[in-house]
């Protein structure tokens, strides 16, 4: 039992199998050693000392511990394991307590780290509850601090400094590793009694992490804020909170990050109550989250607000119902409503409030977009709603998730902070070049790229093809607009040859795009006219577009019938060649004909709609210019020539037969002392976007790739045989 002015104090004092003092619990490794002592406050009188060892899944010591604690693996071994041990503890203190008439105690350690980067964490993995005295405790060098003002700071105290600053003569030899350190702090605790101090307000844990809603109107304190990063996309709010147990969070103070499609990019914002909790919280730097290491850094306030911080009313109405467990709907068909959402959760997991427990998100004009969240009062009823992810509503399967108050602020600011117009750069000159048909056929000569950011322009995808640009056909590019004259996020770039595009496909698939990963395929003419002209293509297979239907018959082209001519001496300012560069040089550009170059006769027309009902002319933002003024500018960068880049000198590798999770991290050390950076090696990916157990690596050399071919050919990676080939 414990009382918050408790008649006794239980010193305690513990060490793990790797680091020792101030970096006590910042590897992860578990307690092999617990000693302890009761201290009855009002006689003096002190309990019998114990000391127990703790048997850990890991007994690897680590040299430190070895030489500190002279401890052995042999020794542990033969000791109980820590919920055991733990036990024993509670046992034996309550009979202490008997043997000295005390009914009520409260722990008391050297500093922070024994409690809450040892205990908490270690018991929080292993999965076994704590009892209740290990919520509230008292920090020795704080109080002797508080007691003795001149004394040093509480960051530079160790029980040696206290000792010696109260000038006890206690000699560390001649005791044994941890009974020394529990003496020594029970005779401090006595000096300070001898001076009046009162042990009065004990250092907390909080046992459960707190939702709530932010304000962007909080000031929020950037010492207090970290950034997690290496999440899994799954973990919820009580997941981060449970890797970071020990420390206390502020109330609402997990935020999920999500990226520019509002999914989870496994990075969090978490603020703690005080910037000595994120100290505590920085040192769990590559900790594990199961089998992930989670990477810790600093932070500021102003990142905390911009992610968490909301200013709706509707939002902070949903989220002042506090401590409850928020559920993300995400794919509901567009005409749902919320008794179609009751009826879909069911009896079995009610919602709070009923209906005024739902939040649907919709864009600023109102339309739905397909996103909502749920409250549930309890974890049952929400683990009962998660069990319905991917049933059907409608003609629809819904995705459900663990959400957080800050992931509700964020989407809601990211869609009601969508424009309903897109603003263009002004002014603009629209100019198409003369028609022509963009080519047809069964060869893969072409990629798709699928998820590009919504604001990406023609210079954006030419800095992702990097140096595959000069391999794409002129006015190759054509980016898909939806039904509201929208980037779509995808685009169809057209290559010389279908090695090109594999090679393209190959080297940019997943590559980053703004803060967004671009997925890239191989795709022939025919699939992707079939999106140009308003069809589908995915998986299964083409869908055509909905001209093709017999009831549907397409319109004119009006834009060509209505096209002006411009004079050829205008047209120069304006070639295509100025927003894609082609290998083509100048003597042959001037030995061209004259370029007749057309512009619709309606602005409207620059909006084409590539994924409309009705298809559009083959035209695309690399064949349609938007040419800001001065027209000096744009006729410079016209008559400038283009350099190719030539490719790295050295020799290919292929490796075959890879584990399909293997990164670049498991390459290189593969490779190890031949040389390689990162940029060399190049992940192959199949048509579904999967890993194909294929990669190919840049050697510096023809002499060092041989070398490789010869040392590692056959060798195991993981549990795989590898297998080279010079390319």
């Amino acid at each position: 039992m414990t009382a918050s002015h408790s008649d006794s104090l239980v010193v305690l004092f513990g060490a793990t199998a790797g680091a020792y003092g101030a970096k006590l619990g910042s590897d992860e490794r578990e307690l092999i050693l617990l000693v302890w002592q009761v201290v009855d406050l009002h006689s003096k009188k002190v309990g019998t000392l114990h000391k127990s060892l703790v048997k850990a899944d890991n007994l690897d010591l680590s040299d430190q511990c070895r030489e500190v604690s002279g401890l052995t693996p042999e020794g542990l071994g033969k000791a109980e394991p820590l919920d055991r041990v733990l036990q024993q503890f509670s046992q034996l203190v309550s009979s202490d307590l008997k043997v000295l008439g005390r009914s009520s105690y409260t722990l008391c350690s050297d500093g922070q780290l024994l409690i809450r980067q040892v205990l908490h964490p270690e018991t929080s993995k292993k999965n076994f509850m704590l009892s209740d005295c290990f919520y509230s405790f008292y920090d020795l060098r704080k109080e002797f601090h508080t007691c003795y003002p001149s004394s040093a700071a509480v960051k530079d105290q160790t029980i040696k400094t206290m000792a010696e600053y109260l000038g006890l003569g206690t000699d560390e030899a001649e005791e044994d590793f941890g009974v020394w350190q529990v003496k020594t702090m029970v005779a401090i605790i006595f000096s300070m009694l001898s001076e009046d101090h009162v042990f009065t307000e004990p250092e907390t844990v909080k046992c459960k992490y707190e939702t709530g809603p932010c304000s962007k109107s909080e000031t929020v304190d950037s010492e207090t804020v970290i950034r997690a990063r290496g999440l899994p996309w799954q973990s919820s709010d009580q997941d981060i909170a449970r890797f970071f147990k020990g420390l206390n969070i502020a109330k609402g103070g997990v935020a999920l990050c999500l990226n520019s499609q509002g999914r989870r990019n496994g990075e969090a914002l978490v603020r703690f109550v005080n910037s000595e909790q994120r100290d505590l919280a920085l040192e769990r730097h590559k900790h594990h989250m199961g089998s992930r290491y989670i990477e810790v850094y600093k932070a500021t306030g102003e990142e905390f607000l911009k992610i968490a911080g909301g200013t709706s009313n509707e939002v902070a109405q949903f989220l002042s119902k506090e401590n409850q467990v928020i559920i993300r709907m995400r794919g509901l068909p567009f005409t749902a409503t919320q008794e179609d959402v009751l009826g879909f959760l069911g009896q079995e997991c009610p919602v709070t409030g009923g209906k005024e427990g739902l939040l649907f998100v919709k864009y600023p004009d109102g339309r739905p977009t397909g996103d909502a969240f749920v409250l549930f009062s309890c974890e049952e009823y929400a683990q009962n709603a998660l069990k319905k992810h991917k049933e059907i509503l409608g003609k629809r399967y819904i995705e459900l998730f663990r959400s957080t108050a800050a992931e509700v602020q964020q989407v809601l600011n990211r869609y009601m902070s969508t424009p309903l117009i897109p603003t263009l750069p002004t002014p603009i000159i629209p100019v198409i070049p003369p028609p022509y048909t963009i080519a047809t056929g069964s060869i893969r000569d072409c990629v798709r790229l699928r998820g590009l950011p919504y604001t990406a322009g023609i210079d954006d995808i030419l800095d992702f093809m990097g140096d595959a640009t000069g391999d794409i056909k002129p006015h190759g590019v054509h980016m898909v607009l939806n039904q509201q004259g929208r980037p779509s996020g995808d685009a169809f770039i057209q290559m010389k040859s279908a090695d090109k595009a594999f090679m393209v496909a190959q080297k940019c698939h997943k590559k980053m795009m703004k803060d967004r990963y671009v997925e890239v395929f191989q795709c022939s003419g025919e699939e992707m006219n079939f999106v140009l002209m308003g069809g589908t293509l995915n998986r299964s297979g083409l869908s055509p577009p909905p001209c093709k239907l017999p009831c549907l018959s397409p319109p004119a082209y009006a834009a060509f019938q209505t096209a002006a001519v411009i004079p050829a001496e205008a047209a120069a300012l304006y070639q295509p060649q100025a927003l894609l560069p082609t290998t083509r040089t100048p003597q042959a550009s001037a030995a061209a004909p004259p370029t007749v170059t057309y512009y619709p006769a309606q602005a409207a027309q620059l909006y084409m709609n590539y994924t409309a009902y009705y298809p559009s002319p083959p035209v695309s933002p690399t064949t349609v210019g938007y040419i800001a003024a001065p027209p000096g500018a744009v006729a410079a960068a016209a008559t400038a020539t283009h350099t190719p880049i030539l490719p790295q000198p050295g020799a290919l590798v292929r490796m075959q037969g890879l584990p399909y999770n293997t990164g670049m991290k498991e390459i290189l050390s593969f490779f190890q002392g031949y040389q390689l950076q990162a940029d060399s090696i190049l992940m192959l990916y199949n048509f579904s976007g999967q890993p194909s157990g294929e990669a190919l690596v840049t050697f510096p050399s023809l002499d060092l790739a041989k070398k490789a071919v010869a040392e590692r050919n056959g060798q195991l990676l993981g549990s795989h045989c590898v297998q080279l080939y010079l390319v």
